[in-house]
């Protein structure tokens, strides 16, 4: 395995267990307590919570498959679809850590692993 693949299975690997711990504490800390927040107010609408919950963790099926998509690239796929897929998880990864900055306003973990994952994107598409 080169250097390339190593980069890009390290951005993948960055990427996917942050999604498991961002989806891990939204449900903890987000929709559990709108869920709670529905209840509480007698607005018992199944559709709207569970659209609610998707939505939100939209981003984590993203990041997830995006660093599942990156480790496949780096073992398995030819340099031009590592392109592809690597331009696709990095605005993925990117956004996701503007957003996180954004809204914020100070460090925030995900974040900085998002921006560290689109730094291991760039070094392993321009290395060698």
């Amino acid at each position: 395995m080169d250097l390339n693949s190593i980069l890009l299975t390290a951005a993948g690997a960055i990427g996917g267990v942050t999604a498991v711990i961002h989806g891990i504490l939204m449900k903890r800390l987000i929709i559990r307590p709108i869920e709670a927040n529905f209840a509480a107010y007698g607005r018992n609408s199944g559709p709207l919570q569970k659209l609610v919950a998707l939505l939100l963790q939209f981003s984590t099926f993203n990041w997830f498959l995006s660093g599942l998509a990156l480790i496949a690239a780096a073992i398995w796929i030819e340099q031009d679809a590592r392109l592809v897929i690597s331009l696709l998880a990095g605005s993925s990864f990117l956004y996701g850590a503007i957003i996180s900055h954004w809204a914020i306003r100070r460090p925030h973990p995900g974040g900085i692993l998002m921006s560290v994952a689109c730094i291991l994107i760039v070094l392993g598409l321009t290395v060698g």
